[in-house]
Order: C-alpha cells, then structure tokens, then sequence
C-alpha cells in the first residue's frame, strides 16, 4: 500500500503541483488513469536520468512522442503507470540512499535479487516489477538481507 507521503514524493517526482495540499491516493491515481502531461516526462528524465539521451523511450516510443508533443496530446493511462512506477522507485530509492548519485547506482546496475536484471528496468515492466524493486529497498532501509 502507498503511503500519503509517499504519493506526495511521487507527485514532485512526476511535477505534479496542481493540486492543493497535496494528492489523496484516489487523486493520484485518477490522474494517472486520466493520463499524465508530455511534461512529466521530461521533468522525471531531469531527476532520475539526467545523463540519459534515451530516457523518454523507456516509457513511450520517440515516434509517438514527437506526435503527442505536436498534437499537444497527455500520456495514455498505460505510459502514465510506467512513468509512475519509475516515480516512486525513485522516490523510495531517494529515501532509502539519501543520495542522488547512489540511487542511480542502485537503480541501473543489475542485482542479484532480480536475477540480474536492472531495477529500473524490471520496475517499468509492471506494477509487480515495481513491487519487487521496492521490497529489495525496503530490505535496505530497514537492515534484512538485500
């Protein structure tokens, strides 16, 4: 289960500040089922892959970015949930290393736990990949085998 805090570091995550007082569980995830702005892409692109030329492809193909940008069209609801997911591995990553560069480390190396494939990767996949990703760093907050 999401936690509210957790939500609210998604939503920075995302750039999402167009809700007062920060976003209800509901809230949050009506506005990934309505789709997300182009913009929150590039926004995650600058936290958590700024060194990343092909980061945007990873959650939509550049063909059918470049036609949403142009039509000025938001992210379909399953583009929406893959950046999500990315959102809040992030943000527990964030929470668990306290260090932007250790969590990019963690997130793009491949890990032992994951049959060595990368957690991002794994987390963009599906909601269960995602799931995976953030038990291994709730492994890692809280001091059990990870």
């Amino acid at each position: 289960m999401i936690q509210g805090s957790e939500i609210q570091q998604m939503a920075a995550v995302l750039g999402l500040d167009d809700i007062r007082g920060g976003y209800t569980g509901f809230a949050f995830s009506q506005r990934i089922a309505d789709g997300l702005p182009l913009r929150a892409i590039e926004h995650v692109h600058r936290v958590v892959a700024p060194g990343s030329r092909d980061f945007s492809t990873l959650v939509i193909p550049k063909q059918t970015l470049l036609r949403r940008r142009r039509k000025r069209e938001s992210l379909n609801r399953n583009e929406s949930e893959r950046l999500a997911r990315i959102a809040r591995v992030w943000a527990m990553a964030i929470d668990v290393y306290r260090d932007e560069g250790m969590a990019r480390t963690f997130l793009t190396r491949p890990h032992p736990m994951l049959d060595g494939r990368v957690p991002l990767d794994v987390a963009i996949v599906t909601g269960y990949g995602a799931e995976a990703v953030v038990e291994i760093l709730g492994r890692l907050k809280y001091g059990s085998a990870a």
